[in-house]
């Protein structure tokens, strides 16, 4: 190999070692899990082109991160902010129920642990990530100004400090420290369930049961099982539609009624959004086996289920948490 070849490779290596954490950052500023993967893709292009001009003041990761900043702010110039069902409008009794499909770029988008999560040695840190990632702190992220945005992140998530930051942003510390209190102040307001969520990794011995028991329910299509392990507050929504629905009664209804095609699914176990998740797939409408229906993502609070979000467009979900297009008759 020549000495060239070398340090090609060497520079690809050390680049790509950051793929994961920096992902996850652009997830967080962006919403998107495609966005953010393209965000990273070109932080890593810029970095490649630009490598020669890479002084060593900073480290590598942190001329990363001042990249992707830059990447994901320009990105969202544009103004878009992705939200959920439930930050758009009040819950629809079922009595009103419609399905209206709202644009992709409305959304917020579920995300696999494995591409935003790095390993970590240290419990407390890899819980702070997986609570950051979640969906309820992602869309009150979304009510954060840009710049606020990439502060807190960088501060509360990643804990570097103000200095550090300053320097990122070509700020001053002053400026940091008042959009981190601004950036506070409004998260705290719209934070909401983020808050309140159990953690789930790793799950302990009552949270594994329930699941098991929401499996049960879920592939009995058993309504009063279902119903037993909802809060009774529980929310279940649906991206792309618009429509979500608030407590065990309305969300068991809608299963029997607009949802009715469901009964007999399976249930494959997967993780995203630091949080328990499943491939949802539904019986094959014209032969056997089962088709994908949707990625759903798990809220548990207090021992119980408090949010099924089921993200509805397969096309995309399932190759991105690599997730098969068909299962046997056969499937457990």
């Amino acid at each position: 190999m020549s000495d060239l070849t070398a340090a090609t490779t060497d520079i690809d290596s050390r680049l790509e070692g950051h793929r994961v954490e920096l992902t996850g950052y652009c997830y967080r500023m962006l919403g998107s899990a495609f966005e953010a993967e393209d965000a990273v893709q070109d932080t890593l292009v810029r970095a490649w082109r630009n490598i020669e001009k890479f002084e060593g003041r900073s480290s590598l990761r942190s001329w990363l991160y001042r990249i992707a900043t830059n990447v994901c702010l320009d990105m969202l110039n544009a103004g878009n902010k992705r939200a959920r069902p439930v930050d758009l409008s009040g819950p629809t009794p079922l009595a009103q129920a419609a399905l209206n499909p709202l644009p992709e770029n409305t959304w917020l988008e579920p995300m696999p642990d494995g591409r935003i999560l790095p390993t970590v040695a240290d419990p407390a840190e890899a819980a702070v990530a997986r609570e950051s990632v979640r969906l309820a702190f992602v869309a009150a992220l979304q009510h954060l100004p840009p710049k606020q945005r990439a502060v807190l992140i960088l501060r509360e998530v990643l804990a570097w400090k103000a200095s550090e930051v300053a320097e990122l942003l070509d700020t001053s510390v002053a400026s940091v420290n008042s959009a981190l209190q601004r950036a506070r102040a409004t998260l705290t307001d719209h934070q909401g369930d983020a808050a309140t969520a159990d953690a789930a990794d790793p799950l302990d011995e009552e949270q594994r049961k329930l699941l098991e028991r929401y499996v049960a329910a879920f592939e009995g299509y058993d309504m009063k099982a279902l119903t037993a392990l909802l809060h009774e507050d529980a929310v279940m929504t649906m991206p792309p539609f618009d429509l979500w629905l608030q407590g065990h009664d309305d969300i068991a209804g809608f299963m029997t009624s607009f949802g009715a095609s469901c009964a007999g699914s399976r249930l494959v176990a997967t993780s995203a959004n630091g949080t328990p998740a499943f491939a949802h797939y539904k019986p094959h409408p014209d032969g056997p086996g089962f088709v994908p229906w949707a990625v759903q993502v798990i809220d548990i609070s207090d021992g119980a289920i408090t949010g099924m979000h089921c993200f509805l467009d397969t096309p995309r979900w399932f190759p991105l948490f690599g997730l098969p297009d068909h299962l046997d008759a056969d499937a457990a």
